[in-house]
């Protein structure tokens, strides 16, 4: 892809709860990125770094503090028309994480995935979306018999299936995937990231993938970002950011990867990262800089030599 295409535009997005008050919480802070047509990006970070705090807003299940979240060029969070939200619903979907607790108990699965398609209008009659039930299922690896059942009847996995199914049925461009298989069994997380690589291709779909599995990210990533405090700290393609980790906050999660290695992991040293290691003047400027071709680091312009000579190194050491 020569020319990328950019489906979502992100501009110092901030999501701040308790606004003003002494336990003001900034889950996510000035952050800025984009997400390409076609690609997959990961976006990962410890539990309360604010990556699915960032994929709400992002959607628009809640309203940003500030910034812009741009889709095909128009504000998501302007002010829209009732019609204008009803068809951006439709392009944006969202796969949630908890399997058991977002699948409707009193409802059948035919109900469940026939949902959206009957408030978007996408059937003509009642025998067509249950047409669409049928092939969606069939899509996601189940089959039409399991249309008549309830969630209740299925396991992490099928029920995680079902979800995939339901963000599929209005026919989206562009899906979060907040955690999806972080609930699931590792024999069973393996077939749902397949599945999911397999509708990209088939479909043509752009995911916002959200984990803090890091090995799993690589295996379904084109690019990954890295979350901290509610801050983006760094931003690459996958292969570069796991030969050459710049900021320490991303070495310390990689160094946390376990392999199935015994000697290794006897031998395998975390690496702690520790915040107050970096100093800063007073009115230095702290951004996002680019230190090689499409890998970002946050960082001072005193670090951003640091980082070229870092990556320099790590690149080559890695070519050997």
């Amino acid at each position: 892809m020569s020319e990328k295409e950019k489906l979502l535009e992100i501009h110092n997005l901030k999501q701040y709860f308790n606004q003003g008050k002494a336990n003001e919480v900034r889950a996510v802070d000035d952050i800025s990125f984009d997400i390409y047509k076609g690609e997959t990006l990961g976006l990962v970070g410890e539990s309360g770094c604010g990556k699915s705090t960032t994929g709400r807003t992002i959607i628009r299940l809640y309203d940003a503090t500030g910034g812009e979240v741009l889709y095909k060029g128009k504000n998501v969070h302007a002010k829209k028309s009732r019609k204008e939200m009803h068809e951006f619903r439709r392009k944006m979907q969202m796969i949630f994480q908890d399997p058991y607790a977002s699948l409707n108990p009193r409802m059948k699965v035919r109900d469940i995935i026939a949902e959206g398609i009957k408030i978007h209008g996408l059937a003509k009659t009642p025998e067509e979306a249950t047409q669409q039930v049928y092939h969606l299922l069939e899509t996601v690896g189940l089959s039409k018999e399991h249309a008549g059942r309830y969630p209740h009847e299925f396991s992490g996995g099928q029920r995680q299936r079902i979800g995939i199914a339901r963000a599929l049925a209005v026919q989206p461009e562009f899906i979060i995937a907040d955690e999806p298989i972080s609930a699931l069994d590792v024999s069973i997380q393996a077939q749902v990231v397949n599945l999911l690589r397999d509708l990209q291709k088939e479909k043509g779909l752009t995911y916002l993938f959200i984990a803090h599995d890091l090995s799993m990210v690589k295996y379904i990533s084109d690019r990954i970002g890295v979350m901290y405090f509610g801050k983006l700290v760094e931003l690459a393609p996958a292969d570069d950011l796991y030969r050459a980790p710049l900021h320490p906050y991303t070495e310390s999660l990689l160094s946390a990867i376990p392999l199935p290695d015994p000697n290794y992991e006897r031998s395998r040293v975390r690496k702690l990262y520790d915040p107050s290691s970096h100093e800063y003047k007073d009115g230095e400027e702290i951004k996002m800089r680019e230190i090689a071709p499409g890998h970002y680091v946050y960082c001072s312009e005193a670090e951003e030599e640091m980082y070229k000579e870092k990556h320099a190194k790590l690149t080559s050491a890695a070519m050997k």
